[in-house]
């Protein structure tokens, strides 16, 4: 589906897990998330260490759909 939203137009930027499946399936921006069952967090945490790591992520996203890509790129900080 990420491919379908790109080619209207639209910038997507995927978060996952599990890069390699990301790139399988051709998202072009891509941004690596904490673990599989929590990607956007971790409930062992306290609240506002929790708050940062998404606030991390979502800032993150948004830094990607600004950024003009040519093909599949991976953004890490």
């Amino acid at each position: 589906m990420v491919k379908e939203i790109e080619r209207a137009g639209i910038p997507v930027v995927h978060m996952c897990t599990v890069v390699p499946i990301s790139l399988t399936v051709g998202a072009n921006r891509i941004i690596p998330t904490v673990a599989i069952p929590y990607p956007l967090g971790n409930p062992a945490l306290e609240a506002s260490e929790e708050k940062t790591i998404r606030r991390k992520l979502v800032v993150s996203a948004l830094k990607a759909l600004e950024t003009e890509v040519d093909g599949q790129t991976v953004f890490e900080d």
